[in-house]
């Protein structure tokens, strides 16, 4: 800034000099209006009044009163001093100028007097005043306020899970997607001719989730596991015509789940009763669908074949909640007789964020397709009988269907679903096996040192990557973790959860025996126990069918594979780096990058959503006191 001022003023002083050089002596010297248009681009010395001076007036001797009458050669306004890197400036295009004559086209005088013909009365405030920022923040000024947000939270080594996990998001997924305006500035694909790039990508994140799920149909994609189990819900109860009217959720589901479905089920005018497995009752008549978790939200990892069976012999559809890290070595719930499967995408290269945004799916047979939420990618072919993708099944969407609809697809996580879709490109059935095989692993080591410390229980279910503990005191053992700045679930004063994910380490396992070991030495390490490990998945239950099998799943493994692929994808798309869109408004095109920038720093993206809130004050002054003040 202070450069740019320099520069400034020596272009003043280098037009002053000139015009008097020009002028014979004793003659008057007036400045050109047109030197004095007002810029949008340079923040401008106040200038001189409109009366004319003599060269000798300018430059020998005399002082020249300014607009306000002081004995001064010239005025600095104040606002030549402010920052000049403001939103407005950057982002807002048009001039005062350029808005006049928008508004004249319209057949009005000013944009004021636009918005007086339009907006009725009634509804307006007489004036917008914010207790905070109401001057609004400068590029940069917003930049360090975030950076001071950040440094309020703190990172914690999460063992909490409950459907939340830390991940690895591969460099070149967060460089040339997340951070990608040619990736996050993309409409929403119901143009097909200019959307070829992002329809194939959301294609392989469809082809991901059937081939994990088992199940032939899949849209791309949903809001989060929460609502996808809502919108499941709903599609029970359409199957069924409405005509049964009571929804059951198995108690083993993340509460998060739960509660979401209970509040959505007031609008369908549906009963949601929640129980255990073995309580499970059907002879009502009136229950439409049952929704049940696997793995369970406390870990435990079920054979739901014979429930299923059960369920089904009643007329009831089967909802299940299922995480697709499991389902790269557990048998797929489609296999299982599921009719339905949602969950999250989340733990496939999407950091936690505190709860969000993560592209969630569901899955279905062929039957239901008309019933299924969610936009849903096909291949069609195109007007020289190319193949081509393009939006299926569109009847079933808010902007055609309207009330009736049962898809909307504005909140369907485009770019999320484009991330997963990349991370499991990237890493191939192989590798998403390998991280699973790891988590499970490292969760069985776990699970082995607790029983040889002797200190706690370990629950007897096989499990995943969450070890259920049975313990003295629950409390006393996660206060022990917090002061390791590790966070436990605790589910009760005696049982504590344990979850595991990508990014937990041999060492991670070591602190952890540490904090269970009750202050005794701990004479053995992770690494010590690892051979003596074995799988704590029952053999019935172990995943035989293949998936990720078509060659995209197969080819780009490295880097530079990847990146080229990636950028082969978006040279076939609109986006803002393009031109402007002219649909919607739903998406990121809207936001700058200086607001995009906080998004992927760390404070920001590995805090879990049930984290303790003293760790999360920079979150809690964003939302409490900047949102809503």
């Amino acid at each position: 800034m202070e450069r740019a001022r320099r520069l400034a003023s020596r272009a003043i002083l280098k037009r002053l000099v000139n015009e008097t050089k020009q002028s014979s002596n004793g003659q008057m010297s007036c400045r050109s209006p047109v030197l004095y248009t007002p810029s949008r681009y340079v923040s401008s010395l106040s200038p001189f009044g409109s009366k004319c001076y003599s060269r000798s007036d300018l430059l020998g001797g005399r002082n020249v009163p300014n607009s306000f009458g002081s004995q001064q050669v010239r005025s600095i306004s104040v606002e030549a001093l402010k920052s000049s890197d403001t939103f407005p400036r950057r982002h807002n295009s048009a001039t005062p100028e350029e808005q006049v004559k928008m508004a004249e086209s319209c057949g009005f005088d000013s944009l004021d007097s636009l918005i007086d013909a339009t907006v009725p009365k009634a509804i307006r405030i007489d004036s917008m005043k914010f207790s905070k920022f109401d001057e609004g923040l400068t590029e940069s000024q917003m930049i360090e306020h975030m950076k001071m947000l950040e440094t309020k939270n703190k990172i914690f080594k999460s063992f909490i899970g409950m459907g939340y996990y830390n991940t690895h998001v591969p460099p070149v997924i967060l460089r040339n997607i997340m951070e990608n305006p040619a990736w996050y500035t993309q409409y929403t694909p119901y143009q097909a001719e200019i959307s070829q790039g992002r329809l194939e990508s959301l294609l392989n994140f469809q082809t991901m989730i059937t081939d994990l799920t088992g199940l032939p149909m899949s849209n791309a994609s949903l809001l989060d596991e929460g609502t996808a189990a809502a919108e499941a819900m709903a599609m029970c109860n359409n199957i069924l015509k409405g005509k049964k009217k009571t929804f059951i959720i198995a108690n083993n589901c993340h509460p998060q789940t739960i509660d979401i479905c209970k509040t959505r089920a007031d609008g369908f005018d549906l009963k949601v009763v929640t129980a255990d497995l073995k309580d499970i009752d059907y002879s009502s008549g009136d229950v439409c669908g049952v929704l049940v978790q696997y793995p369970g939200t406390e870990g435990e990892v079920l054979d739901y074949g014979e429930f299923i069976k059960n369920a089904h012999a009643h007329g009831v559809k089967v909802v299940m909640a299922t995480d697709l890290l499991a389902l790269t070595v557990l048998k797929p719930p489609g296999e299982l007789g599921a009719d339905i499967v949602v969950g999250s995408a989340q733990r496939f290269g999407v950091p936690m964020g505190y709860g969000g945004p993560h592209a969630a799916f569901l899955a279905t047979s062929q039957e239901y397709k008309r019933m299924m939420p969610g936009r849903i990618i096909g291949v069609s072919v195109d007007s020289s009988g190319k193949p081509a993708l393009r939006m299926a099944m569109q009847t079933r969407e808010q902007h055609i269907r309207r009330d009736k609809a049962t898809s909307n697809i504005c909140t369907a996580q485009a770019l999320l679903a484009n991330m997963a879709a990349m991370y499991a490109v990237y890493h191939g059935p192989e590798g998403l096996k390998a991280i699973a095989q790891r988590v499970h692993g490292l969760a069985g080591v776990f699970a082995s040192g607790l029983k040889r410390l002797g200190t706690v229980e370990v629950q007897g279910l096989p499990f995943f990557d969450t070890v259920k503990v049975t313990c003295a005191d629950a409390h006393s053992i996660a206060d022990a973790a917090y002061r390791s700045e590790i966070n436990l679930r605790v589910l009760d004063a005696k049982t504590i959860t344990v979850s595991f994910d990508e990014t937990t380490t041999l060492e991670d396992v070591d602190k952890l025996f540490k904090v269970f070991s009750g202050g005794k030495p701990v004479s053995f390490t992770a690494a010590s126990l690892a051979s003596e490990v074995e799988t704590a998945i029952p053999s019935g239950l172990e995943r035989q069918s293949p998936y990720l099998t078509h060659s995209i799943f197969n080819m780009y493994h490295t880097e530079h594979e990847l990146l080229r692929y990636i950028h082969r994808l978006q040279s076939k798309d609109l986006s803002l780096c393009h031109s402007m869109i002219p649909l919607g408004s739903c998406t990121m095109k809207l936001n700058a990058t200086a607001e995009m920038m906080p998004v992927t720093w760390p404070g920001f993206t590995d805090i879990h959503p049930f984290a303790p809130q003293e760790q999360a004050q920079g979150y809690q002054v964003l939302i409490h006191k900047h949102l809503f003040t």
